[in-house]
């Protein structure tokens, strides 16, 4: 699709992605990085043939791609425009507590809070230190509580759970009451996803609002059940923010109280953005005719391919006072080539490790060394001292958000990768070692899972003092994608 065709005449018509448009990509956890050498491979090895299902998108989909500068350009400028706008609305004087919020979720949702986490984070802040000054929240109701909660977990404050007790009759749960309040129960449903251990209130508004919610979704007014039928299908803690909006958008601007002007801002800003992912995807996707010839020596030009992108990742590292980060980075490559091999032994040999072996290799086959090395230049806030952290044993946020990736894929994925040969899946290492059936392994793979979640929750709150929050958003952008 051609930027003309993609912004149009009207640059506020919405993209519309293939309808089987998903994300899949194969992740994984542990806690060990291998430091064996590399034993040779006999000479006749030949890939094992795997089933994949197709590409949604076209051969050329992104090779055949231009991008037009002065719309680019038309369009940046009429986001500034719009931006101003927005802030405008953002810092009006005299709104409620509850209006600031929906107001942040509103812009968070749509995909354009990233534009003011300034003028958001201070009032989040204002209002998580002064509700205990602030009695009014005491009398908020169900869909106001929890959407305070919700938003002040996910910007990384310590709030108690206790505060939905009050929506519990004497007998402990919750009041008969709220199972006709579906906007309250959706707003729940949602903080119930930020829970970490221990929260049992939050254990109980899962199960109740997902059985409510399921009950009377095809009875709601048509934009609520869109809405609800999304959250029950992808929470939006635990989403890709960019597809996220994507779906808001759609949501928000059937809504009959939307803001006009946030709608365009958000239409005019994904539009804007997704040329420019498109366009870097072409800039990814081209190959190099003076390379050609070089085709048989494989290996060769892997090899030279990995040292000319790490003289550039040098370059662009030194630029940015963040050079320290490069050995991090090349180690990360080494140590996945190294992993791969352990499973092509495997493979090879037709050998059955232990769920826990299988675990230690997948962490490192998951690319997260590699995905969160290459971006530290890219961040704003970093130091030599995060990055020892964040390669360390003991970093259990790294830990969680790997298992989210691995459970997230071995349940998934496991029939397609049974298909594949005869490469051991996470299941059959699972179910092979403590002599379960694949069901109850399955079962026990989503107890992990939603552990995985709690572990990383708590974390993305008690690392607040310690951890840049660019480099958490790293570990919790690639739980995400994950699920």
């Amino acid at each position: 699709m051609e930027p003309h065709q993609l912004l149009g005449q009207n640059p506020y018509l919405p993209l519309h992605f293939p309808q089987s448009f998903s994300l899949q990509i194969k992740m994984a956890p542990a806690t060990t990085v291998f430091d064996d050498s590399l034993p040779n491979l006999p000479k006749d090895v030949r890939a094992p043939i795997t089933s994949h299902m197709p590409s949604v998108w076209a051969d050329d989909a992104f090779t055949s791609f231009s991008l037009d500068d002065k719309v680019q350009k038309k369009h940046a400028e009429a986001i500034q425009e719009l931006k101003e706008q927005v802030r405008s609305i953002l810092m009006t004087k005299g709104s409620t507590t509850i209006e600031k919020l929906i107001l942040i979720d509103t812009l968070e949702r749509l995909g354009v809070g990233y534009h003011f986490e300034q003028e958001i984070g201070d009032q989040l802040r204002e209002i998580f230190f002064f509700q205990s000054q602030d009695k009014d929240h005491e009398n908020y109701d169900l869909f106001a509580t929890a959407l305070q909660f919700r938003l002040l977990r996910q910007h990384r404050y310590s709030v108690s759970c206790n505060v939905f007790n009050k929506f519990k009759d004497d007998d402990g749960k919750f009041e008969e009451t709220l199972t006709s309040d579906a906007k309250g129960l959706l707003s729940l449903y949602e903080a119930a996803h930020v829970r970490i251990h221990g929260e049992d209130v939050l254990e109980d508004a899962v199960a109740f609002t997902t059985h409510h919610l399921n009950r009377m979704v095809q009875e709601l007014e048509p934009v609520l059940q869109c809405q609800v039928k999304r959250a029950l299908e992808q929470p939006v803690h635990r989403g890709v923010a960019r597809l996220e909006a994507r779906h808001y958008i759609s949501f928000y601007e059937r809504n009959e109280s939307k803001n006009e002007i946030l709608l365009k801002f958000a239409k005019l800003d994904f539009n804007y953005l997704q040329n420019i992912y498109k366009k870097e995807l072409h800039d990814l996707s081209r190959w190099d005719i003076n390379e050609i010839d070089r085709l048989p020596d494989y290996m060769k030009i892997i090899y030279k391919f990995i040292l000319n992108l790490y003289e550039d990742y040098e370059v662009e590292a030194s630029k940015q006072g963040k050079l320290f980060a490069v050995p991090y980075a090349k180690e990360a490559v080494k140590q996945i080539a190294k992993a791969y091999n352990r499973h092509a032994q495997w493979f090879l040999g037709g050998q059955m490790p232990t769920y826990e072996e299988y675990l230690v290799n997948t962490v490192v086959t998951s690319c997260i060394y590699v995905i969160v090395t290459v971006g530290i230049p890219g961040l704003k806030s970093i130091s030599k001292e995060s990055i020892d952290w964040l390669m360390s044993e003991s970093n259990k946020a790294l830990i969680a958000s790997t298992r989210i990736c691995r459970h997230a894929n071995d349940i998934g994925s496991d029939e397609q990768e049974r298909r594949g040969g005869n490469i051991p899946t996470a299941v059959d290492c699972y179910a092979k070692q403590y002599g379960v059936s694949k069901e109850e392994t399955v079962n026990k793979f989503n107890e992990l899972f939603e552990n995985a979640w709690k572990d990383f929750n708590k974390d993305w709150s008690t690392e607040i003092s310690t951890i840049s929050k660019d480099m958490m958003e790293q570990l919790l952008n690639y739980a995400r994608i994950a699920e």
